[in-house]
């Protein structure tokens, strides 16, 4: 105890501005202690300083790593219940295409929905099948029909449509009163409406549809710029 009383006095005591004079004990400590508080600086400068933000992206690399191990691990799991929905999916998508006609069919199917509405009893004023417009994998088939009847008729119609084997949806739908109504049938209605059936493009007609698009591409970039005219 009289010994560390001791020490703590001499460190008192220590006249800074004279080095020399201290104990060869302190000394050996002081420089020791500066060469430790110089080499911690050294590595936290050089060190420390310039691989923390390499560190720090390192971390939030990890970071998504493992939220995309979390998300695939999560997948793979599901991987057979993905296999089983995708199996429904194209069996699905198969059953719908089997309801677009083919191109032998089209025919049949216009008489299929003129023979309804005329089932319905309405009066046919208009049936007009326009061009075809070809989409990705499809064409649209456009038909204009102009009926006349009653409320009651016309829904018979719409069912009729919606009962067909084939996919034909109804647009553009217009009720209209029969201008100067007769006696005979005083609740007459016009209807004006766009049917729409849908036919599935072969292989050929899409590779043909896709054709002119592709040959443009190639015939731009095989174009030249014409030489410049030399003065």
């Amino acid at each position: 105890m009289n010994k560390l009383k001791e020490l703590f006095e001499q460190l008192r005591n220590l006249d800074p501005n004279d080095p020399g004079r201290w104990p060869i004990g302190v000394r050996i400590a002081t420089v020791a202690i500066l060469l430790l508080a110089a080499a911690s600086a050294g590595y936290y400068f050089m060190v420390w300083k310039k691989q923390r933000p390499v560190l720090l992206e390192e971390r939030a690399r990890e970071g998504q790593l493992m939220e995309s191990l979390s998300t695939k691990a999560r997948r793979a799991a599901n991987l057979d219940a993905y296999r089983v929905q995708l199996a429904e999916m194209e069996k699905s998508f198969g059953a719908m295409l089997r309801q677009l006609p083919n191109k032998t069919e089209v025919p049949n199917l216009l008489v299929d929905i003129s023979q309804t509405g005329l089932a319905s009893g309405l009066e046919e004023k208009l049936f007009q099948p326009q061009g075809e417009i070809k989409k990705d994998f499809y064409a649209e088939l456009p038909i204009s029909i102009r009926l006349s009847g009653d409320y009651h008729e016309m829904g018979r119609f719409a069912s009729g449509i919606a009962a067909l084997p084939r996919i034909v949806t109804l647009h553009d739908i217009e009720i209209t009163p029969v201008a100067g109504r007769n006696v005979i049938n005083p609740t007459e209605l016009t209807l004006n409406v766009t049917a729409k059936t849908y036919r599935y493009l072969d292989d050929e007609e899409q590779a043909a549809a896709e054709e002119p698009e592709g040959k443009a591409k190639k015939d731009r970039k095989g174009k030249k710029k014409p030489a410049a005219d030399k003065a």
